[in-house]
């Protein structure tokens, strides 16, 4: 595997973003931050305030924003590190989970503005505690020298790398992911409640499920995850998941899928959660 040459920035430093930055910087890559609010903490010495800076600093910049707005904010709107005067971004590796559809539109209106911008989509798996130990999962789509190059950066973060094809195939297959993820996550919270309501120790079914059919990545995790017992909120990991099955449903708009039940029912159920 080839070294990776460059400054390497994460945009985003929430609870995804800035474990990942540390998980660069202990691997000795040279990496900053950037962050609409104030990040405290060891990490905060090379965390930049101001966009610009940010991205005359950066070679490469994984966006590990929450949204659609909030990703062309960062890049061509509020932020515009990709045209703000002196940017030295070559590469926008999109590690949030976004509609396939809105990934490559955004890369055809970025070209005309920016020729030698380069984009990979690489959205991740897993939560915040495997974002602390290097172990997600990353989906990639791109360019196959340029997903390459990135290796040595995405094996700093992650353990699983699969590079799935062109633009937005990884957001294709993560937001496929996260339909059975959000259908898990809905189904097992429904199941702990009924074992209340019905007379049965939690731990005793969470146990039973694990060696049965039940079996599922968040049941599994419930005591490791940061989120598990959140109730909704549009702010909250709740409402991330909720977005997520709305970029599933954004994908499908061009593809001659009908719309399903399972998307939308999906959605009722984490808003009851």
């Amino acid at each position: 595997m080839a070294e990776y040459q460059g400054v390497v920035g994460v945009a985003g430093c929430g609870e995804m973003g800035l474990p990942m930055a540390k998980r660069l910087l202990a691997a000795g890559f040279e990496v900053y931050g950037f962050d609409i609010r104030s990040i405290s903490g060891e990490f905060s010495p090379r965390m930049i305030g101001d966009a610009r800076a940010f991205a005359m600093r950066c070679d490469t910049v994984i966006s590990v924003v929450r949204d659609a707005k909030q990703t062309r904010d960062l890049l061509l709107d509020q932020q515009a590190i990709l045209t703000s005067p002196g940017s030295r971004v070559k590469t926008v590796v999109l590690a949030s989970t976004l509609s396939p559809r809105f990934v490559r539109n955004l890369a055809s209106e970025t070209t005309p503005k920016v020729p030698s911008a380069q984009f990979v989509d690489a959205p991740m798996s897993g939560a915040p505690f495997s974002a602390q130990s290097g172990t997600l999962t990353f989906m990639v789509g791109g360019k196959a020298e340029n997903v390459n190059s990135l290796k040595p950066l995405l094996f700093a973060m992650g353990i699983d790398i699969h590079h799935l094809g062109d633009l937005g195939s990884g957001m294709t297959a993560k937001v496929l992911n996260n339909l059975v993820a959000a259908s898990s996550v809905a189904a097992t919270r429904r199941a702990l409640v009924a074992a209340d309501a019905l007379g049965l120790s939690r731990e005793k079914l969470l146990a039973v499920m694990q060696s049965s059919s039940g079996q599922n990545w968040f049941a599994s995790n419930l005591s490791r995850i940061s989120w598990a017992h959140e109730g909704y909120s549009a702010n909250n990991t709740m409402g991330i998941l909720e977005k997520d099955v709305g970029s599933l449903i954004d994908a499908t708009v061009e593809s001659g899928l009908p719309p399903n039940f399972l998307e939308e029912a999906v959605v009722k159920a984490l808003r009851t959660l």
